[in-house]
């Protein structure tokens, strides 16, 4: 299995190589720095392009992709390149939504915007929607049929549909206090969950998993996705900044509508919300400001609620890996992945 990931990222790197080298007939790199950039945010180059070993995120999502194809009884192998197209992706909707969020800070770098402006961070995020669809493309070599190569490219680019309706959801909500916590989970559901969904749904698939079964390995993805999401909105407002690289309530500061901050709106009474929308309507959020939501987050018990929607979604999930009928040890694996992630730090 770790063969198997370790895969997934040669799968990348020859993407993006592939691309840069058939680029090179054309443009110097003085002419055409797109592909450094892409380096650059993947992990491996400095901001000057040179090799580099940077935080590269968590590659969760290409491993459940793994996982679930083992699960499910199927050759890990034979799922490498739909897991690198997963991870292509998702690193194509976080440089965009490093712009639409005005973020430059991530995995503990300046974001691609930040260092080469918004129009160049336009333009790797496109790239690599482009090279995302490579490697899934060529999932024939590894002996997979192609009209299996085809269901699953199909639902590739639905999955991608549903990431950026949940952004629009996402951005549109930022002006507006009337949103109920059940459209929340709506949003979040299309801008998170449904590409970890789509990963464990296309393991299975790529197994051979019948229609039943594949879409049973796409609850589990879909509830795992939740818990998720939800697990990081309450690290933005509670988590620990020595562990997550972020200062405390930093969504407070970034005045986010996050999961708890929606569960505070909906439990507060007439005054409190008053006051919790005065200080979100502020310029900047200061420490007192901030200081100010967390009073109000534990008068309402918020953070208690919020853990408790956590191990609702991390039960759930468990629940629908057993009825997927997962077995062996990829099955292990995602159980404690799923446990990892419920109760993660950072």
């Amino acid at each position: 299995m770790n063969d198997a990931i370790a895969d997934v990222e040669r799968t990348m790197r020859q993407v993006v190589a592939e691309a840069e080298a058939a680029a090179g007939h054309r443009f110097s790199d003085r002419d055409l720095p797109l592909y450094g950039v892409l380096r650059y945010h993947l992990g491996w180059a400095d901001p000057d392009f040179r090799p580099a070993t940077a935080d590269a995120g968590k590659r969760i999502r290409p491993l459940i992709c793994v996982l679930a194809c083992a699960a499910a009884g199927g050759d890990p192998e034979v799922a490498v390149p739909t897991a690198a197209s997963i991870e292509l992706l998702h690193n194509f909707t976080l440089v965009h939504d490093d712009v639409q969020d005005g973020s430059d800070r991530r995995r503990h770098r300046p974001t691609v915007w930040a260092l080469w402006g918004v129009g160049q961070a336009i333009n790797a995020g496109d790239a690599l929607f482009a090279l995302s669809q490579l490697p899934l493309l060529d999932s024939n070599a590894r002996g997979v049929p192609a009209a299996r190569v085809i269901e699953v490219a199909r639902e590739f680019n639905a999955t991608v549909l549903r990431i950026v309706e949940g952004q629009v959801l996402d951005l549109c909500y930022e002006e507006r206090w009337d949103i109920p916590v059940a459209a929340y989970l709506h949003m979040i559901e299309g801008k998170t969950a449904s590409l970890v969904a789509f990963a464990a749904w296309s393991g299975a698939v790529l197994a051979g998993a019948d229609v039943e079964r594949a879409e049973r390995y796409r609850a589990f993805g879909r509830a795992l996705g939740l818990g998720f999401q939800i697990q990081d909105d309450l690290l933005g407002i509670w988590g620990e900044a020595e562990v997550t690289g972020k200062p405390a309530g930093d969504d407070i500061r970034r005045r986010k509508k996050s999961f708890p901050i929606l569960l505070l709106a909906s439990k507060a009474d007439a005054n409190d919300l008053q006051r919790l929308q005065a200080i979100y309507a502020q310029p900047e959020v200061n420490d007192a400001a901030v200081e100010a939501v967390l009073r109000l987050l534990a008068k309402y018990e918020v953070q208690t609620e919020v853990q408790v929607a956590v191990a609702d979604y991390h039960a759930e999930a468990l629940r629908l890996l057993d009825e997927a009928g997962a077995t062996g040890p990829a099955r292990e694996r995602l159980a404690a992945l799923a446990e990892r992630l419920a109760t993660r730090r950072f």
